[in-house]
């Protein structure tokens, strides 16, 4: 990852780890991790005027559906959601081979 990048995700991780991990998740779902970055600073800039606190909270549910944007989190915070629970059948279940033994894996198609 580029250094510039790393820097946008500790600038996230100072928010909280919620913060940074969407940060992640923003940049490694772009093809090109760099047009990540702008979304990153504006998630980070939702923190002055919603404070810190309600952002880590709308990281935490952005994150907890699979919501990897900044109008996906702009959205959270705008009608408060951050300050509800997240409903069990929005919060996405991830599979991967280590807990399923019929997924056949990235290898598999390349």
């Amino acid at each position: 990852m580029p250094s510039g990048l790393r820097i946008g995700i500790n600038w996230a991780k100072k928010n909280g780890e919620s913060t940074a991990k969407l940060a992640e998740q923003i940049i490694a779902s772009r093809k090109h991790p760099q047009q990540g970055f702008p979304s990153c600073l504006g998630i980070i800039r939702l923190g002055k005027s919603y404070g810190n606190e309600r952002l880590e909270n709308a990281c935490q549910r952005a994150l907890a559906i699979g919501a990897y944007s900044y109008k996906s989190v702009q959205s959270i915070l705008k009608n408060n959601l951050d300050q509800k629970a997240v409903p069990s059948q929005l919060v996405q279940h991830h599979v991967t081979e280590k807990n399923h033994e019929y997924v056949r894996g990235g290898n598999y198609f390349q």
